[in-house]
């Protein structure tokens, strides 16, 4: 609901991000008009404190990096801790798919904290 459409593969700014709520689940984004681009699948699924997942968005599934998301509980309010890691797997380019991910992170993270703000 609140994943920004700027961050997707396609940039089609009709896409919405799915994520099949269970282990084996699907992480996709899909257009207004069906078609589909694979982003990864879950492999965690602990809601409401952890959730990991194989991640392979432009690049071929063996190449997947793992993201791992913890959700805290602080009382009066939750910490999210991420880690993404396998970047290794990605050969030359995994540094530097590395550093631009790290934007990825900071731009999807203050769509995410207003949307918890809203309540959504």
């Amino acid at each position: 609901m609140w994943w920004p459409t700027a961050h997707t593969a396609t940039g089609d700014p009709t896409a919405r991000v799915v994520f099949e709520a269970r282990v084996g689940g699907r992480i996709y984004e899909r257009n207004a008009v069906g078609d589909e681009t694979e982003w990864g699948w879950i492999t965690i699924w602990e809601p409401p404190k952890r959730l990991v997942y194989q991640w392979h968005i432009a690049t071929e599934r063996e190449s997947a990096t793992e993201v791992e998301i913890a959700f805290i509980d602080l009382g009066d309010r939750t910490r999210v801790d991420i880690e993404h890691r396998g970047w290794d797997r990605l050969g030359e380019r995994g540094q530097t798919w590395r550093n631009a991910n790290c934007a990825g992170w900071d731009g999807v993270l203050t769509d995410y904290k207003n949307a918890c703000e809203r309540g959504a």
